[in-house]
């Protein structure tokens, strides 16, 4: 009987392509970790998180395209696609935390359902969460069930997951335009550099590879081999994180903890 592979089942092949992100992410991951010993911010410390666990998911998918009988390793697999999907959250939770830092420099901050919901953080952790810990379940579900009730449990598990990441995605891009509009008429945040002078509209575009991101897997969750194509998933999932996480590291954008100011109610 032949053994099925996973890794080729999920159209994981490009063994090179993994290596090299594996490499760039090594290089961020040193980048962060300077970054938060010298800059202590929520932000750096999340990038920071994100690019930890996207070293290894992309060793693992190196390990998976390259290596036959770790493609054919349930387990093995499984482990790839849960890392890989715990990840998001590190870079998301970034992208809000900027968002909600820069807004309390504001002096006349956005108001509304949207500033209303974003301003609690502890509900954007909530949510956040129990979309990684429906996704790890429905992931689990979905990959080692024997039934197929179990497995289409576990595949709408996956797509509720993938609505809330979405969801989030297009509250914080929908907070940073509002933001942008506030900055442009009163002013806000000015840090050193590029990003000081220029650091809501790069906020703008990270919140808005991050919704690309997560609209790619939601349009084509029903259609597992489109998603899977490599063709697409290197750049409008792999890419989008990586250019989002490297616009991070731009100088002037993240203001320090010092800086933040207190009792705004958003800090």
């Amino acid at each position: 009987m032949v053994a099925y592979n996973y890794a080729a089942g999920a159209g994981i092949h490009s063994f090179p392509a993994a290596v090299v992100l594996s490499i760039i992410y090594a290089f961020l991951l040193a980048a962060f970790l300077f970054k938060s010993f010298t800059r202590p911010t929520y932000v750096f410390f999340m990038t920071t998180f994100f690019c930890l666990i996207r070293l290894v998911g992309f060793i693992l998918r190196a390990l998976l395209a390259k290596v036959p009988s770790d493609g054919e390793n349930l387990h093995l697999f499984l482990a790839y696609e849960i890392i890989y999907n715990v990840g998001f959250f590190g870079i998301l939770y970034s992208a809000y935390t900027l968002v909600l830092d820069r807004v309390s420099f504001a002096k006349n901050p956005p108001r509304g359902p949207i500033s209303a919901v974003l301003k609690r953080r502890f509900l954007f952790r909530l949510a956040l969460s129990a979309a990684v810990s429906i996704g790890i379940t429905g992931s689990i579900q979905a990959l080692s069930g024997t039934q197929q009730s179990t497995i289409n449990t576990g595949n709408t598990l996956r797509r509720v997951a993938l609505y809330i990441f979405l969801v989030c995605s297009a509250l914080v891009l929908l907070q940073a335009l509002l933001l942008a509009r506030v900055e442009s008429s009163e002013g806000g945040y000015r840090g050193e550099g590029f990003g000081g002078q220029y650091g809501i509209y790069i906020l703008i575009v990270i919140s808005l590879l991050l919704v690309v991101r997560e609209a790619f897997f939601t349009a084509t969750f029903s259609n597992p081999k489109e998603q899977d194509n490599e063709h697409l998933w290197y750049p409008l999932s792999a890419l989008t994180e990586l250019l989002a996480v490297i616009l991070f590291l731009i100088p002037g954008l993240v203001p320090a903890r010092s800086e933040i100011p207190q009792g705004s109610g958003w800090a």
